[in-house]
């Protein structure tokens, strides 16, 4: 699976992969001591996962935020997607 470009501003997956490892840790290791499926880990290098961001993070030794600044706030809250607009659920009368 190729990796895909990050976020402005946040690292490169493989730039996670090489910090982890300098510290002893594969992406498979992560996941698998954490109670979590050995592939999990992975998901959170494409696609928000505030919980994983910050195991991955801890063992790194930065906060979340510096590793993936385009998922979170000012204030270092993750960000929520976009609801869908209500909108879309309403039905228009037929004319």
């Amino acid at each position: 699976m190729p990796m895909q470009t990050p976020s402005p501003g946040d690292w490169h997956p493989w730039d996670i992969k090489a910090a982890l490892g300098k510290k002893g840790y594969s992406m498979t290791r992560v996941g698998l001591e954490n109670g979590y499926h050995k592939v999990s880990p992975f998901d959170a290098l494409r696609k928000s996962w505030p919980a994983m961001e910050r195991i991955i993070a801890n063992i790194i030794g930065v906060e979340p935020w510096v590793i993936w600044p385009s998922r979170y706030d000012e204030f270092h809250q993750p960000l929520r997607k976009r609801q869908r607009s209500s909108s879309r659920n309403i039905r228009h009368p037929q004319s």
